[in-house]
């Protein structure tokens, strides 16, 4: 993490909580949180669509620092894609963020990376930031080529991307084998592949560009670890899945600082 890039710790609920407890869940985040908190790190809620609307009524009304955004958008701005919700949608309920490319939707729905290139421009399209997700199989990880695999995803993933584009985009590495299973990466290998991501981007783009682009880390990152993770120059933040569902420790990772040895 460098002083350039604010840290982001996005909490994805997956699909959990309905209307209701998302309520709660993020009034209990609220009540915990500080000024302080807020401007060392940007927190996120990435809740299922049925949550957003009322999860925008607190946010705006109690005039929360907390950010929302959805799990998901269509590369279709709008038209007879029934169940499919746009970024122009997700816009005008103000969220500022949408998920592409997480790994349960290329594993449950088939999206391959040029899905997630057209889903990611998309949100850009409504000013939306898009948080890329890709990430290897245990299979590649023991096989040692996961740097090679990864820059492949990502090179297809940005596509066609501008300069203005990239910087306007969050990256997430999520190693597939560490989401949900209770195994981490060490920060040594995530900070191994999210490096050689940044390396990339010097490369595809300019030393500029990569330098403002946050590299986020997913893979079961919790209270006990983030610190740690956060450590590494490279990683700019958490896609937290099961640990998000926890207010207290989700507020706990996003003063990782206060914890960090």
């Amino acid at each position: 993490m460098t002083e350039s890039r604010k840290p982001l710790m996005a909490g994805n609920w997956k699909m959990n909580l309905n209307h209701f407890e998302a309520t709660a869940h993020v009034q209990r985040m609220a009540f915990a949180l500080t000024a302080e908190d807020y401007e060392a790190c940007e927190v996120l809620v990435l809740t299922p669509f049925t949550d957003i609307r009322s999860v925008q009524v607190l946010i705006e009304g109690d005039k929360i620092g907390i950010k929302y955004g959805a799990q998901d958008v269509s590369e279709h701005d709008s038209g007879a894609y029934t169940g499919e919700v746009s970024g122009s949608m997700l816009a005008k309920l103000g969220c500022g963020y949408a998920v592409v490319g997480h790994s349960e939707r290329r594993q449950y729905h088939g999206e391959d990376n040029s899905t997630v290139n057209r889903k990611a421009l998309a949100a850009l399209r409504h000013s939306l930031t898009p948080i890329i997700a890709f990430g290897e199989s245990l299979q590649i990880r023991e096989s040692g080529e996961q740097v090679a695999f990864v820059l492949g995803q990502v090179e297809q993933c940005l596509a066609g991307f501008t300069d203005e584009q990239a910087r306007a985009s969050v990256l997430a590495y999520e190693p597939i084998w560490a989401i949900g299973t209770g195994l981490t990466a060490s920060p040594e290998d995530a900070q191994e592949v999210c490096a050689a991501v940044r390396e990339w981007l010097v490369e595809r783009f300019s030393a500029e560009t990569a330098a403002a682009i946050r590299i986020l880390y997913g893979g079961s990152m919790k209270a006990a670890n983030a610190a740690e993770l956060m450590a590494q120059p490279d990683i700019d933040g958490g896609l937290v899945g099961g640990a998000s569902l926890d207010p207290d420790e989700f507020v706990t990772m996003v003063r990782y600082r206060l914890h960090a040895s």
